[in-house]
């Protein structure tokens, strides 16, 4: 018998409680045969309890989940696929055998639907050279089957802000804008914008820079990408397997505003050609200056989308745990991960054993926790929910969902505590006792402390904060599912440990996992989330940052 087991079996004596479902007791290994006990009631502390429960978070759990999740039965989980609804039922099995019971109008699921959009078959004409979608543009969002211009006006970075304004002296009505992905940043690395070595939001977000080009009255925009092969590399298996965003009634996204496209810079020089300029010169001139500059020219420019859709839906798994105070009860703490990958790319199957398989199986060994500590008498006092979304692979697009049609209301979601990644080492640590914490100081210093104290009193990791600022060129802050808590002002915490050479590669096998090191780190979100769920007042938010929506 385990620590755990005789700890609880020494509450269940104390509570002469014996009586428990035995495909239940045997799933969550739980409570011994009475047989091997003494009668004689036993005082056990609520502090034996938790670490009862967090000793119970093992590797050997840790990887057996894995090795079925992370199969090839699985087919690589992708969204809205038969290995992703496989993966759901799965997930679903296993919180039945926990003895919950499902919250979602008597289902595990919260269906949500998409649309599928591929557009691999369109291209593109300047002047007398053709160029071909992927290897030379891409776009998210163009509805239009034929798109044509033979005049451009230039903006430099394509942005109005304060004093910087590169549409100051020209007129875009009607027009197709051109302008570089980005913003003015000199040799020392300040930005003409922010005035300091941050970024601001124009770099981190595109649609400012098409929205701000349809205020001004544009009819479209062409974004020179400088970096457009590394780029291209990073999301060229979500383009060719079609991109996906949300058939949301709350942001009908065909209006997706004016059309958007991206370029490399050697179908940004053609356009620019009859100008006599290139990009490279242009964003030289434009960093050393740090000042606008704006001019029209002329190309003959034919865009030829097709554009084919589908409609399919996928799935988030919830998983309940009611809270044992009547009031606090109210309050709902979120661990989330979610548990879609890549699916098969080149007849190979990427199995995401890392990615996020990881996250997902120490979302379901914590919901064993919670639930065990509930079935002894010592249940958290605020409810968690177990959240295992889709469509992160796509966008983030079923934690979006699950925020825009919360089972919970947003306004009782107390925080998420977000698992992303947590069974490799990346090239910047030479051991494994380490994990990236993104986000716990951004909206609640509340969470950050409390994370910070139970590290120290439990688990001993080296917290790495690396990531922690949202300007960070990796944007990991956006990166994951935390990001659609964090923008309702929800406080988070994402726990990563870094990329790997196997990122969205068939190689992010089972066998490479260090369970281990993931059990710790799933024992540390354990222990935060313990505290946040029991403790007499809900965290503060008393943190403002701009990333934030008001």
């Amino acid at each position: 018998m385990n620590k755990k087991q005789i700890i609880i079996a020494l509450i269940a004596m104390s509570m002469g409680v014996f009586h428990v479902d035995q495909c239940a007791a045997q799933k969550s290994k739980v409570l011994p045969e009475p047989s091997t006990l003494s009668a004689k009631p036993v005082a056990v502390s609520s502090e034996e309890v938790v670490n009862a429960m967090a000793n119970g978070i093992t590797a050997s759990e840790l990887k057996e989940h894995l090795t079925i999740l992370a199969s090839d039965e699985f087919e690589g989980r992708e969204t809205g696929q038969p290995g992703q609804k496989k993966a759901a039922q799965f997930l679903a099995d296993y919180y039945t055998s926990l003895g919950i019971e499902p919250i979602v109008n008597g289902s595990w699921f919260q269906q949500y639907p998409l649309k599928k959009t591929s557009y691999m078959k369109s291209t593109a004409n300047i002047n007398s050279s053709k160029y071909a979608f992927v290897n030379d543009f891409y776009t998210f969002s163009s509805s239009e089957p034929e798109i044509s211009f033979d005049e451009f006006v230039f903006v430099g970075y394509g942005i109005n802000e304060g004093a910087y304004n590169d549409y100051e002296k020209v007129d875009v009505k009607g027009k197709m804008v051109v302008c570089l992905l980005g913003e003015p940043i000199n040799k020392k690395g300040i930005s003409a914008i922010t005035g300091t070595e941050s970024l601001s939001e124009w770099t981190m977000d595109y649609d400012m820079k098409r929205n701000m080009a349809a205020e001004m009255g544009a009819k479209g925009m062409i974004l020179i990408n400088m970096e457009y092969d590394d780029y291209i590399n990073r999301i060229k298996y979500w383009l060719e397997q079609s991109p996906m965003r949300l058939d949301n009634p709350k942001r009908p996204k065909d209006e997706m505003g004016i059309p958007l496209f991206f370029v490399s810079p050697a179908m940004g020089n053609e356009i620019l050609k009859n100008n006599k300029k290139s990009c490279e010169k242009l964003e030289a001139r434009l960093n050393k200056k740090g000042k606008p500059m704006s001019f029209s020219g002329k190309a003959t420019l034919r865009f030829h989308m097709e554009r084919k859709e589908e409609k399919v839906t996928a799935e988030n798994v919830l998983c309940f745990v009611e809270g044992s105070d009547p009031e606090l009860k109210n309050e709902v703490v979120v661990i989330s991960a979610h548990y879609d990958h890549i699916g098969i790319v080149n007849g190979q199957i990427n199995n995401g054993a890392d990615d996020d398989g990881s996250g997902t199986v120490s979302v379901m060994e914590l919901a064993q926790a919670f639930t065990d500590a509930k079935k002894s008498g010592f249940g958290a006092r605020r409810s968690v929910l177990f959240l295992n979304v889709s469509g992160e692979e796509k966008g983030l697009l079923g934690s979006e969902w699950y925020s825009d049609f919360p089972v919970f209301p947003l306004e009782q979601t107390v925080c998420d505590l977000n698992i992303d990644m947590i069974g490799r080492m990346d090239d910047q640590h030479k051991d494994g006792n380490y994990v990236y914490l993104i986000g716990s100081d951004k909206l609640s210093t509340d969470l950050h402390s409390i994370s910070e104290k139970a590290n120290a009193t439990y688990t001993n990791l080296a917290l790495d904060y690396t990531y922690n600022d949202p300007n960070d060129p990796n944007r990991f802050y956006y990166r994951s599912d935390h990001y659609n808590f964090a923008k309702h002002n929800i406080p988070v915490i994402f726990y990563f440990s870094g990329v790997h050479a196997d990122y969205h590669k068939p190689g992010d096998d089972t066998e490479k996992i260090m369970f281990d090191k993931m059990e710790k780190i799933v024992r540390l979100v354990f222990y935060t989330a313990w505290e946040v769920a029991n403790r007499d007042e809900r965290l503060k938010v008393d943190v403002h940052n701009d990333f934030q929506q008001d």
